[in-house]
């Protein structure tokens, strides 16, 4: 990814937060010598050493990506920034984002145990509190042919990339304009691109 170095996240701990507050990643590899993409919740380990997840076992692309160095891509929040909140229009538009591109080699799990486990945490990141399912409540055959019909793996993390494109390159008076302006929007993505653009300026 490219990333200039007034965009780059450096605390790994930060990426961290990206990975998992939008887990619903994009996992790159290669199929057939083409690349091949698909959109998949990935969980980050609590010691952040790997990511988990499945595959529709119908879905080829797991079968040759065992050993494959994969790319997975967490999309963080994202924003149009429009010249028209500058003090100058002699400007272009620009658009403010956070990413994580995560690299990795590819592990095929077969491991019944293994693979139940895995939901559970999934389940349990992602069910409501209010949420009434627990998969004890199935009928074990039902779970049993379920796990027939996916692949489970692990992303064994080597490289991680992480970029916040938050204005940074503009002048404190630019960035605050653009912050109360994404304030004024609706949309859920302009109001956390300003929260981490006010954050990043420490302003209270």
């Amino acid at each position: 990814m490219y990333i200039p170095k007034h965009f780059k996240i450096s605390d790994k701990a930060e990426t961290f937060e990206v990975m998992r507050n939008h887990s619903f990643a994009t996992l790159f590899s290669t199929h057939q010598g083409l690349p091949f993409a698909t959109h998949l919740p990935l969980i980050l380990s609590e010691d952040g050493s790997h990511l988990s997840g499945h595959f529709a076992r119908q879905n080829p692309q797991w079968t040759d990506i065992e050993n494959q160095t994969v790319l997975a891509v967490f999309q963080g929040p994202h924003s149009y920034i429009s010249p028209s909140w500058y003090e100058t229009n002699q400007t272009v538009p620009t658009w403010n984002y956070v990413a994580v591109h995560v690299y990795g080699e590819m592990k095929l799990i077969d491991n019944e145990e293994e693979i139940m486990s895995d939901f559970r945490q999934m389940i349990d990141i992602y069910e409501s509190k209010e949420g009434q399912y627990q998969m004890e409540d199935v009928d074990p055959k039902i779970i049993s042919n379920l796990n027939k019909g996916v692949q489970a793996f692990k992303i064994h993390i080597s490289h991680i990339e992480g970029k916040a494109k938050l204005s940074q390159n503009h002048s404190f008076e630019r960035q605050n304009r653009v912050i109360s302006q994404l304030f004024k929007g609706s949309n859920e993505n302009d109001q956390q691109i300003a929260r981490l653009m006010k954050k990043n300026l420490d302003i209270d």
